[in-house]
């Protein structure tokens, strides 16, 4: 047995990362609070970079430090999760343009959807202003993102 947390694993492009519903997460009622399903998410994106091999304290510690900012998120609730449900929340990232690098995200309960979000989020240095992603971290990032049709000549 290790004492390791665990970070998910890929499954093709999806990252899935097993966590658990706790008290703390729902009303009174034993339901999942809306806003307990964004740590859900949070969580999701960053155990997926971490699995990738990226670390959020290696982006700060750089040449040029970067974050990450949330600038839109869309969120289908389908059903409630429940206190003590076991679920996968699935993560994929799907392109890069520019500063902005697009996620999409699910969470499951024994395969049955519950939530799916479109996220989008901004690299930005410590000036708070977008830049682009460097080089190293687009490098880690390509094998997991969506393949580009291939567009034949004319």
């Amino acid at each position: 047995m290790t004492d390791a947390p665990h970070s998910g694993r890929f499954d093709g492009r999806e990252h899935r990362l097993p966590l658990r519903v706790y008290y703390e997460d729902t009303d009174f009622t034993g339901v999942v609070y809306h806003a307990g399903y964004l740590r859900f998410f949070e969580r999701g994106r960053s155990e997926f970079l971490r699995t990738a091999g990226i670390e959020h304290a290696a982006l700060l510690a750089v040449e040029a430090p970067l974050a990450f900012v949330v600038t839109r998120m869309e969120i289908d609730f389908v059903q409630p999760a429940m206190i003590d449900d076991a679920l996968t929340v699935g993560t994929t990232y799907d392109a890069i343009k520019g500063p902005r690098i697009f996620i999409s995200q699910s969470i499951r309960r024994q395969g049955a959807l519950l939530t799916r979000a479109t996220v989008v989020v901004a690299c930005i240095g410590l000036d708070r202003r977008p830049k682009k992603p460097p080089a190293f971290l687009v490098e880690r990032l390509s094998p997991f993102l969506e393949p580009r049709p291939e567009i034949a000549p004319p």
